[in-house]
């Protein structure tokens, strides 16, 4: 390990209090050495938060006017709370306690229930959703899995805004929230939940927060206990706070003011948790002296992704818009966005897969490339799209589309329709593949309308109109498919789908990449529909939309790639059109309404189906390319993998059986070597069309779609040597 290595691995600890302010900005050391409350840090994205309160606290205490084991620093992940602990130890500010509210809740409740209550305390159950499912027995309330996915939420939804049981409906109501089942179902089972709870002696996350507020309000003798072993608080992510954790914050202070809050109201994206940004707005009518602070300088993103950012909260309405942060990048310019509309949701996303393909080919690393999108039912066209291209990838927040159990139990069900045809009562009065499908998942939950709200029942639904669309475009590409074509065509998508897991580009869902940052993020169905979601219906979930995809931009460093489709599925009515958050901000849409709209500078392009993304097209009519056609009947072709062979599935193939199984030898050889799954080396389709066409030389192996530049000089001289019959190619132990 060199010097340089060893000393950004492990960075030397500032040699004084002085030394700690070097390299902050006037801001951040303001924040610094602002070390009595209130404190209220207004930070924008970018702009440095974790950095400024952590030398904030590391400043007050090598100076000696924080002592460590005074000061609480509060957040809301294990993930955030692990790394403020680690740059405080690097600033050489060791015995600060830095935790989740439920953890530093959890610790004092576990030291005073004894005295406080006697006994032990009741065991923390990790999953709540069993204690539902008997409450709803209890009940002689039916509820499929989906359906107590939302009402658990709905119960954690009740505790963390204070609300009992009792007054449940008018609450959900005046929040105007979509609840899963009538709202006196809900609240007869939130109640059968709470005496469950009771006669089992269990208590669940919420009631950690609950309990410690009960205890700190009913026995004086411990909340004096705790306020004199904590005396300076600091809050991140404060426009997240719940009204159970701001009341938990109230009771830890007193009548004291020694608090520092740090937040971003236009970075409030989890209202439906109970997040809401009004403790964060309403600081200084609460402590009308407090030390207001300002982080504007972005450090994360080029000017021209801040631009971006910034004319999308310009726009914004409301309360939280009201109190927006303009920013200012503090990084050399970049590209401009680029946003790009296509024909069709695979043509989406097969584009952005070759982009990726071509970052990773210049250079890019994968782990700087993210890949963000509005719900976790879009992940599978992604996940595809990058396998077939090669690029290697892992799922953040979100469970691999062929892993969640409503796929996996409706692919169950489709093998059984499959199996037993024509005694399936259920597929008598459907005459096609498309019809069979949506008859065999009705019994699994899908309907001919999506069910009103968010939540694991929408989630659900979107994943089996993600299978009947699937169904409808195998059926289009190969006409006279039956059921059984297709469950094997799916057998084979969840096969390549189920390599190892590697480090790779990520994909991840807007709300599971806050707190995130690449050099390259690529947002994609940003179209009306998905961008805003469909059931936002109210002005404040439209604004939370905004805010969501505000979230998404600031993630870019360098270079940021927007685009949409104007139909779901190829061939499909091109009715769509993209975000009404774009308008006034890309090329050609117009002036937006609003206050000072930003005019973006890059260009709109149209991506085309296997060519390179399009060029920079201001006018509005699509370009047209000539249709790859099947070079057995002349078919025009849809399908990636199709277009990889240049013939229909279905079409007989000429395919060199020797010569692909030799390929298919090598190719895990490759694999192992590499540490990678197979298909980032070559996809099945690739190895199919290869030994179909034998090539002779490089010319005619570089004309084979998956055979990129990048691969035609790895692997190239392997691969014409297996076409030419040369045997243990590649396969030897050593490189």
């Amino acid at each position: 390990m060199t010097a340089a290595t060893h000393s950004t691995l492990f960075p030397q600890v500032p040699d004084s209090a002085d030394a700690v302010l070097e390299g902050l900005d006037p801001e951040q050391r303001e924040v610094a050495t602002a070390l009595r409350g209130p404190v209220c840090v207004l930070a924008g994205a970018g702009t440095g938060k974790t950095r400024a309160i952590t030398h904030r606290i590391a400043y007050g205490v090598r100076a000696g006017i924080l002592q460590p084991s005074s000061v609480l620093a509060v957040t809301f992940t294990n993930r955030a709370a692990g790394e403020m602990r680690g740059r405080l130890r690097q600033l050489g500010a060791s015995g600060v306690q830095a935790r989740t509210f439920h953890s530093a809740a959890l610790r004092q409740l576990q030291y005073f229930w004894p005295k406080a209550i006697g006994g032990s305390l009741p065991r923390l159950v990790d999953r709540k959703i069993q204690l539902v499912a008997d409450a709803a027995a209890a009940c002689r309330l039916r509820l499929d899995r989906g359906e107590l996915r939302d009402a658990t939420a709905e119960i954690e939804w009740s505790k963390v805004t204070q609300t009992v049981p009792a007054d449940y409906a008018l609450a959900a109501a005046k929040a105007g929230r979509e609840t899963p089942r009538d709202p006196a179902e809900i609240a007869q089972l939130y109640a059968a939940y709470e005496d469950l709870k009771r006669t089992r002696s269990v208590i669940d996350f919420e009631d950690v927060l609950l309990l410690t507020v009960a205890v700190l309000q009913d026995r004086h003798d411990v909340a004096e206990q705790v306020r004199a072993q904590y005396q300076h608080f600091v809050v991140d992510e404060y426009q997240d706070v719940s009204p159970l954790q701001q009341r938990l914050l109230e009771l830890w202070l007193g009548d004291r003011d020694d608090l520092c809050v740090v937040g971003d109201a236009s970075q409030t994206i989890y209202s439906f948790t109970g997040a809401t940004p009004d403790h964060l707005l309403d600081f200084r009518v609460r402590h009308p002296g407090a030390t207001v602070v300002k982080l504007v300088r972005d450090y994360r993103s080029t000017p021209q992704v801040v631009h971006l950012a910034n004319g999308l909260l310009a726009q914004a309405r409301g309360r939280a818009a009201d109190h927006r942060l303009e920013l200012v990048s503090q990084r050399p310019a970049g590209p401009e966005p680029v946003y790009t509309e296509y024909a069709d949701e695979p043509a989406e996303a097969e584009g952005a897969a070759r982009r990726i393909r071509e970052l990773l080919d210049s250079g890019v690393p994968a782990a700087e490339i993210a890949v963000l999108f509005r719900t976790n039912s879009q992940s599978e066209t992604y996940e595809q799209a990058l396998a077939d291209a090669g690029v290697p990838y892992q799922l953040r927040g979100a469970e691999r589309f062929f892993d969640r159990p409503e796929v996996r139990r409706a692919g169950s069900a489709l093998r059984a329709a499959a199996r037993f045809g024509g005694n399936d009562s259920l597929l008598d009065d459907a005459v096609d593949l498309p019809s069979q499908v949506r008859a065999v998942l009705s019994g699994e939950g899908w309907t001919t309308e999506p069910p009103a709200g968010s939540g694991a029942v929408r989630e659900r639904w979107e994943s089996l109109a993600a299978l009947v669309g699937l169904a409808q475009d195998f059926a289009a590409a190969r006409p006279g498919a039956t059921l059984s074509d297709l469950v094997v065509e799916l057998d084979e998508r969840a096969g390549a789908q189920h390599a190892p897991t590697v480090q790779g580009v990520t994909l991840a869902s807007l709300h599971s990449a806050k707190g995130l940052e690449w050099d390259v993020v690529f947002l994609v169905g940003v179209a009306e529909g998905m961008m805003p979601i469909t059931y936002a219906k109210t002005d404040e979930q439209i604004e939370e939309e905004r805010r969501l995809l505000y979230v998404g931009v600031t993630r870019a460093r360098q270079r940021l790639h927007l685009s949409w489709a104007l139909a779901r599925s190829p061939g499909g009515r091109p009715n769509r059109r993209p975000s009404r958050f774009l308008k006034g901000l890309r090329p050609g849409s117009g002036t937006a309404g609003g206050r000072g709209a930003a005019t973006g500078a890059g260009g709109v392009e149209r991506g085309t189906r296997g060519g390179g993304g399009g060029v920079a097209a201001p006018a509005p009519r699509r370009a047209r390319r000539t249709p790859a056609r099947c070079r057995v009947c002349g078919r025009t072709l849809t399908e990636a993998g199709e277009m990889k062979l240049m013939r229909c599935e279905g079409c007989p193939s000429d395919m060199d059986e020797g010569v692909y199984e030799r390929l298919r030898e090598w190719r895990a050889v490759q694999a192992e070597r590499s540490g990678q799954p197979a298909f980032c080396v070559f996809t099945d389709k690739t190895l199919m069309a290869i030994a179909e066409s034998v090539p002779e030389d490089e010319r005619e192996l570089a004309r084979i779609p998956g055979v990129g530049m990048r691969k035609l000089n790895r692997y190239g001289s392997d691969v014409l040597a297996i076409c030419a019959g040369q045997e243990g190619v590649g396969l030897d132990e050593g490189d």
